[in-house]
C-alpha cells in the first residue's frame, strides 16, 4: 500500500511539474519592443469620417491568436438647414460612436515571442443628416447637415489566449490628428 502511495505522489508531482512548465512557455512576459510602443495614425479628420490604423511591436509572447480591438469615438457639429435650403451654424457637438474594429493576428505570425502588426482602419462616421433639436438649431423644423467630425478618444486592447495583455489610449477633448502615441 505505501509504495502505491508513494508512486502516486510521485506521478502527480512530475504531472503537475509538466502542466507549470507548459504553461510557463505559453505565458511568456509580453512588452513593448523598445521603439515599439502603439502609435494610431489618423487620416481624414474634419470630414464626415476618419480612419485609425494603429501600429505595434510586441516580444515576450506566448504561441496563441493574438486578438487587437481598436475603438474610437468622437463628436460632430453640424450646420442648420431651414425648409428654404438656407444654412446656419449649429450649437451642439453630436457624440459619434464608440465604434469598435477588430483585427486578429494568427499565432503563426507570432516569432519566437515577437510580432508587428498594423490593425484593420477603425472608421467612425458621422451622419449625414442629424435633428435640429440634436444639432442645436434654432426650430425643431430646421435640420442638421454638412457635419464636421473630430475624432476625441482611442483605446486599444491587445489580448492572447482571452486574457487581456494590454489595454492602451488616449483621450484629447479638442480633438486628436496625425500620428499620436498611446499610453499604456
Amino acid at each position: 500500500m505505501r509504495v502505491r502511495q508513494r508512486i502516486f505522489t510521485v506521478i502527480a508531482v512530475v504531472a503537475l511539474f509538466g502542466a507549470l512548465s507548459a504553461a510557463s512557455a505559453d505565458a511568456g512576459s509580453p512588452h513593448f519592443k523598445k521603439g515599439g510602443e502603439p502609435t494610431c495614425t489618423i487620416t481624414g479628420g474634419g470630414t464626415t469620417s476618419t480612419s485609425t490604423t494603429c501600429t505595434a511591436s510586441l516580444t515576450g509572447l506566448g504561441n496563441g491568436d493574438l486578438q487587437v480591438n481598436v475603438t474610437v469615438s468622437g463628436f460632430a457639429v453640424y450646420q442648420c438647414q431651414n425648409g428654404g435650403g438656407n444654412t446656419a451654424p449649429g450649437q451642439n457637438k453630436v457624440l459619434v460612436g464608440p465604434t469598435t474594429t477588430p483585427t486578429r493576428i494568427p499565432g503563426s505570425q507570432i516569432k519566437n515571442g515577437n510580432v508587428t502588426f498594423t490593425t484593420n482602419p477603425a472608421v467612425l462616421s458621422a451622419p449625414t443628416t442629424v435633428s435640429g433639436a440634436a444639432a442645436g438649431c434654432p426650430n425643431p423644423n430646421w435640420t442638421g447637415v454638412n457635419p464636421n467630425l473630430t475624432l476625441t478618444s482611442i483605446t486599444m486592447t491587445i489580448a492572447q489566449g482571452g486574457v487581456t495583455l494590454f489595454s492602451c489610449g488616449i483621450s484629447n477633448p479638442a480633438g486628436l490628428s496625425g500620428t499620436v502615441q498611446l499610453t499604456c
